[in-house]
């Protein structure tokens, strides 16, 4: 299994603050005094998807291509090869936050140009840095 950071989920659980606790606002100063917490742990289950939906940009031609993936499938897109490794999402909301695990590889590189975890609702959180294509995630497919 490979790791997982993910901040919407599991990220702020270790700096939980407890119930009854006095936020102060850095940028007015007024404070909220928070009565529970935002998320209860172990409360979101993320299940894997048998595949993922992703998306390229040709940053030159200005092309853009959809991408459906499986598993352990490799698709070209100009001339990088993207490989999806697992793609997860919430249980209890399969269409919404899409995280999926990618390889990608540039022939005229001599190490890979990505590998990791690209979430769907910040994909500037973890992007591919390529001079010329973009990928990002859509969504998981569930069929």
């Amino acid at each position: 299994m490979k790791p997982l950071i993910l901040l919407a989920f599991v990220g702020f659980a270790p700096m939980a603050v407890a119930q009854n606790t006095v936020i102060t606002s850095p940028i007015d100063g007024s404070t909220t005094i928070l009565t529970q917490p935002d998320v209860v742990a172990n409360s979101v289950r993320a299940i894997q998807a048998p595949g993922a939906s992703l998306r390229g940009l040709d940053k030159v031609s200005g092309e853009v291509v959809d991408l459906n993936l499986s598993i352990g499938e490799t698709a070209t897109l100009g001339r990088i090869e993207v490989t999806l490794g697992e793609c997860r999402y919430p249980e209890d909301n399969p269409t919404g936050e899409a995280y999926a695990w990618l390889e990608i590889e540039d022939p005229l590189r001599t190490s890979r140009v990505f590998e990791g975890w690209m979430v769907a609702s910040s994909p500037a959180l973890n992007a591919l840095d390529h001079a010329r294509y973009d990928v990002w995630v859509i969504r998981c497919t569930t069929a």
